[in-house]
């Protein structure tokens, strides 16, 4: 009975960190998009993951949000932090500090 349960613990972790890897470069590749659309720089090619909750989306289904942070520059010579927010594997929002032009 024990190793029933040590696989499944075991299984269950595995799938969450397949699923999270996922998520991740979704939101990579959004911040990167954006940053893009911004023309700003997206410093270190890096999100860090920041926060993990349970959020019902619009249907009303129970969702996993996660939020990862980025940092940017606008001029290369100074450094801005960035928030993108995932509902599931959608982009929620992605919010940057105000920055120099």
């Amino acid at each position: 009975m024990n190793s029933i349960v040590l696989i499944s613990l075991l299984l269950a972790s595995f799938v969450y960190w397949f699923n999270f890897q996922a998520v991740k470069e979704i939101a990579l590749s959004a911040t990167r998009a954006h940053c893009r659309v911004m023309e700003v720089q997206m410093l270190d090619d890096y999100i860090a993951a920041n926060g993990l909750w349970l959020k019902r989306d619009k249907r009303g289904k129970w969702q996993i949000q996660r939020t990862f942070l980025f940092e940017f520059s606008s001029t290369g010579a100074d450094r801005y932090n960035g928030k993108i927010t995932m509902l599931g594997q959608r982009v929620e929002t992605i919010y940057m500090e105000p920055y120099r032009i």
